[in-house]
Parts: C-alpha cells; sequence; structure tokens
C-alpha cells in the first residue's frame, strides 16, 4: 500500500510516498481504507521531531496525521459491534504509535478510536473533525463552565478556535474571542458574542470589555504569558499546546491533549452528531493528492489558512 512519510525528522521535504505492507487489524482493531487525512500543525510538528522522545522504541518510518477519513474494510476478532465492513467511519490517529498515523492508504487502529462519519459529508469534510473537535470539546470540560459563564478564546479563527467556540454557545456560554480585522465576520459567524481585535495587547482588549478579566480562557494562539493577563485573579488557562506555566496572579494553567480521549467513543461519536446537527462547521481550505504532503505541509508553515488541507489518498 501507498503512506506518506519518512526516515528521518525534518522539514517538509523528508515526506515521501512510500510502499509498506498492508495491516491487518488485530483483537479490537479495524481496517480503515483511508480516502482523507487532515493536515494539522500537530503533524508539521510531528514530522519535524518535536515527538521523537515518544518515537524512541518505534522504527522508521514516521507516517503523520492524527485525522482519517474512509471505509472500514476489515475488522478484527472482537472488534465494536457499532462498526462493520463498507461502513463510512472517521477516526483519531495516534502517529506516535509503532503502526504511525494517518498518512496511508490503510491503517489499522482500535474500534475506540473510530465513529460514524458525519452523514452528508464528503471524505475531506469529515477528516477535519475530530482531532481539533475533540481538544475544543477537552478545553472546555476543564474549564467546566456553568451555562451563562464568560468564557474567553484566543486563535478564534483556527481550527481548535472555531470549534472551541461553537461548542461554547452550544453549551450555553458567552463567548468573547479574538480575530484579526479580515477574520471578524468569520469569528462572529461561529456564534462569538465579543470580538476584539487578535495579537499583541489582546489581554488589554479583553480587559476592555470585562475589566475584572475572565475567569476562563481557551488559548489557542500560543501568546502565552500575554493571554495570562487577561485572567481575573486566580482564573484557569487552558493551554492547547503544552505550556505549564508558570503564571502570576494566582492563574492555574492546564494543558490538555487530545491523545487522553482518543479511546472515548461517547465523546467522538457526540462530535460526530454535532457535526451532522449543524453545530460543528467543517472546514476545508483546500484538498491535495496524497503525493503532495510536502507542498501541503509548506502551506501550512505560511499560514493565513482557514479551514483544513486534507490529503486525498483515493
Amino acid at each position: 500500500m501507498k503512506a506518506i512519510g519518512s526516515t528521518t525528522f525534518g522539514g517538509p521535504d523528508v515526506l515521501r510516498e512510500l510502499e509498506l505492507p498492508t495491516p491487518e487489524a488485530g483483537p479490537g482493531e479495524v481496517r480503515i481504507r483511508v480516502h482523507a487525512a487532515a493536515v494539522n500543525p500537530t503533524d508539521a510538528l510531528f514530522r519535524a521531531g518535536a515527538y521523537a522522545a515518544r518515537t524512541t522504541d518505534v522504527p522508521p518510518p514516521y507516517l503523520p496525521g492524527m485525522d482519517a477519513a474512509g471505509v472500514i474494510d476489515q475488522l478484527g476478532p472482537g472488534a465494536d459491534g457499532r462498526l462493520s465492513v463498507g461502513q463510512r467511519v472517521v477516526a483519531l490517529v495516534m502517529p506516535t504509535r509503532p503502526q504511525g498515523g494517518a498518512y496511508a492508504e490503510q491503517i489499522v487502529v482500535p474500534a475506540e478510536s473510530v465513529v460514524p462519519a458525519p452523514a452528508g459529508t464528503d471524505h475531506a469534510e469529515a477528516s477535519t473533525l475530530l482531532m481539533n473537535a475533540a481538544t475544543a470539546r477537552l478545553a472546555l470540560d476543564t474549564l467546566a463552565l456553568p451555562r451563562g459563564a464568560t468564557v474567553a478564546v484566543t486563535g478564534a479563527a483556527g481550527a481548535v478556535g472555531g470549534y472551541a467556540i461553537e461548542l461554547a454557545k452550544a453549551d450555553g456560554l458567552t463567548v468573547v474571542a479574538d480575530a484579526a480585522p479580515h477574520d471578524r465576520d468569520l469569528v462572529r459567524g461561529f456564534g462569538a458574542d465579543h470580538v476584539v481585535d487578535r495579537g499583541k495587547d489582546v489581554a488589554t482588549r479583553v480587559r476592555e470589555l470585562v475589566p475584572d478579566g475572565v475567569a476562563r480562557l481557551v488559548e489557542g494562539s500560543d501568546q502565552r504569558e500575554e493571554a495570562v493577563r487577561a485572567l481575573a485573579a486566580g482564573g484557569t488557562l487552558v493551554a492547547l499546546r503544552g505550556w505549564q506555566g508558570p503564571a502570576e496572579g494566582g492563574v492555574t494553567v492546564a494543558p490538555v491533549f487530545v491523545a487522553g480521549v482518543r479511546g472515548d467513543t461517547a465523546l467522538l461519536d457526540a462530535l460526530r452528531l454535532q457535526a451532522e446537527q449543524g453545530v460543528l462547521s467543517l472546514r476545508v481550505a483546500k484538498v491535495l493528492p496524497a503525493s503532495d504532503a510536502a507542498e501541503a505541509h509548506r502551506l501550512l508553515a505560511a499560514g493565513g489558512l482557514r479551514g483544513r488541507l486534507v490529503l486525498d489518498f483515493s
């Protein structure tokens, strides 16, 4: 089968087409014929070696990719009775495992990490759901806010930020979000109640709306200390990129890692249902052939995307 990966870590050009043996589903696993794999920032970090410490016992090649959409073509013994051969599905995939990530024509994953694809979506759209939406869900669950409370979201025009706003509104929360001038309508479209200019001094602009600072914040822009300044004393910041502080003013920094919910089938399926209902917006920036994975990573690094790049393995 064809896969996209590398034998070493480095820049986008380390990615190349590989011919690998077709994997077989083991107990509790399913094999998916992948049609689409979303390209996420975490894929670029993995390719560059940011997670190399987690792959010391994993021989190359290294296959990136955490989001796959396709069709089940094999069920392993004891696989979940929810799933069937020929079913369209999406999967949350861990690239640091020996089998690698989602950038392959066929992948084997635990059945618990697989749910039906949202009805009414194509493979490319479906592939953009799980990793980012699960991260946003985990962030909001960590904050555990009651209905009517206020949450701030930075990096609001991004994939996680957009999902965080939509999920927060579905939870009955008031949302303060940041956006560049050209993204204001987009972020308002997600449901943000208040939109402030993104970038340097975003905390000052949040405090113009909430003078004492917000109690809870989802930090999707990697501004760290600047975002902390938007928080009230004793507030909580959820960090999406592993930052653990320290933070001043009694602020708690709570890093979240989507790997922690990779086997939470109920959570993943709830996100699938919300996508079907239109609560979550599936955004595709561009679809490229899988063989153009290096170019996709270069486009990702260039920034400015609104929606996800998707690799076509059809």
